[in-house]
């Protein structure tokens, strides 16, 4: 969870000045790139694979590219990751002594593919034994998929502590809640930003978008920050992760009643030419759409 005064580049929270977020109900953000990629490395480089044909080992995660998240609201976990991931692979030809070579091609481990549907090649460079090659094929994969699960398991067990914070019950009793080890340090997925940055002298344009959500303003306010203000505009710092080193852009956010319905209104300036089209996409898909399921399941659970 983002500390009072930090928060994410991506979507600002603004935690209580007692750093509670409340019910659990602000959408807040842990980046999970770094502890990922020592994770993967952890469960892959290593593994052994044996068989009739010989054996072999996973050796140095040679390529690790992507980056994996994860976000609460409202008392439920939302991961995001994507990676591509290259290993190398050696082993000995057991008939002959042979000793070979390769490596194992993850192009696409991401929340959208079940990690039986992920696709891992394997390649071994020129010469004998295509048995081990083979067996890496089958094997292999088989243990690739395993370390997989692992990763994903520990993703959404060992990174999430401390995220969901204790809520009260009625009475004031505070219910149960995992704890993070003493001696572990939270990541936050950002430094503090002043909010008079202008980032790096790029090119840049300014978007303008529109959405009405089901749900009154107010309650939309309420899920990008807890300040307490008239909920009608908020202005804040705000970066996605591939733009430029430091460069943030401004974004004001002016929330308006309708009958029973209320609008967004968004506009951001300073984003990098290149990104345009990209960014309108990330705050439609990832941002806007979300939010629509969130107050979807909030308006079921209270009927």
């Amino acid at each position: 969870m983002a500390k009072w005064g930090q928060g994410d580049p991506r979507w600002i929270v603004e935690e209580r000045a007692d750093a509670t977020n409340v019910n659990n109900w602000h959408w807040t953000e842990r980046d999970a790139t770094s502890w990922s990629k020592r994770k993967l490395k952890e469960v892959l480089e290593g593994l052994v694979v044996e068989g009739e044909a010989g054996r072999c080992e996973i050796g140095d995660l040679k390529h690790v590219e992507g980056e994996a998240s994860c976000n609460s609201r409202k008392g439920k976990l939302i991961f995001f990751y994507e990676w591509n991931l290259r290993l190398s692979w050696k082993g000995t030809v057991k008939e002959s002594g042979e000793k070979h070579k390769g490596s194992v091609e993850i192009p696409n481990l991401s929340e959208e593919n079940e990690v039986d549907d992920t696709e891992i090649n394997v390649s071994k460079k020129k010469g004998e034994g295509d048995v081990l090659k083979d067996l890496m094929r089958t094997e292999g994969t088989t243990k690739v998929r395993e370390a997989l699960r692992d990763y994903l398991k520990a993703l959404k067990t060992e990174f999430t502590l401390g995220m969901i914070l204790p809520t009260k019950a009625p009475g004031g009793q505070e219910l149960a809640t995992e704890r993070k080890p003493s001696g572990s340090t939270v990541q936050d997925s950002v430094t503090p930003q002043s909010l008079d940055m202008v980032g790096v002298k790029i090119p840049t344009v300014r978007i303008h978008m529109r959405e009405v959500f089901n749900s009154p303003a107010d309650e939309l306010y309420s899920i990008f920050t807890k300040k307490e203000v008239p909920s009608q505009r908020i202005v804040l710092k705000w970066r996605c992760r591939s733009w430029p080193d430091e460069h943030y852009a401004t974004v004001a956010l002016n929330f308006q009643d309708l009958v029973a319905q209320s609008e967004l209104e968004l506009e951001c300036k300073g984003v990098p030419v290149s990104h345009e089209e990209s960014t309108r996409q990330c705050w439609k898909k990832q941002y806007f759409e979300e939010i629509h399921i969130l107050l979807q399941q909030s308006k079921d659970n209270m009927e």
